[in-house]
């Protein structure tokens, strides 16, 4: 297992997070948890972070990899790629990219969709870290994925009926 670093913030007050960052696990809580509050809410967020990292074809680590493979194979290599990872909390969109770091948000809702839907969601994420808008030339990158129409008939069905 990772290394456990414990950042305490004043400026939160409630949540507790945990993500990776240079290979080790780093848990943001809120400065005024006692430590008995702490090893229980780092050992709970660990555990939930272990769980949805874990090997598997819908880990965080498959979707760093798939998100380097579209990059080289559709995209010629132009994007950057920061972290790539599965999230809960995106209830109104399929995923999200931090133009200033590359930081990519795939909303888990797609976890089960077919792979070139979850392609063509990715690669629209990644054509972001070079061309931030939705202008025609960022179209014409990210409809370079395989499928990419099919796809959006895919999630435009899927956001009415799924």
């Amino acid at each position: 297992m990772h290394e456990i670093v414990v950042i305490r913030s004043a400026r939160r007050t409630r949540t507790v997070q945990a993500r990776i960052v240079d290979g080790k696990v780093e848990v943001r809580i809120p400065a005024r948890m006692t430590k008995g509050e702490e090893e229980k809410a780092v050992e709970e967020i660990v555990a939930k972070l272990k769980k949805r990292t874990t090997s598997s074809a819908h880990s965080d680590a498959a979707l760093v990899e798939r998100a380097h493979r579209l990059n080289e194979t559709v995209l010629e290599g132009r994007a950057r790629v920061g972290s790539v990872r599965w999230v809960g909390n995106q209830t109104s969109r399929w995923g999200s990219c931090t133009v200033a770091t590359a930081d990519i948000r795939i909303s888990d809702r797609l976890r089960h969709v077919p792979d070139y839907v979850l392609d063509a969601v990715l690669v629209h994420e990644l054509t972001h870290t070079f061309i931030p808008d939705h202008s025609a030339e960022f179209w014409s990158w990210a409809d370079k994925t395989p499928l990419a129409e099919r796809a959006r008939g895919y999630l435009e069905a899927y956001q009415r009926w799924g």
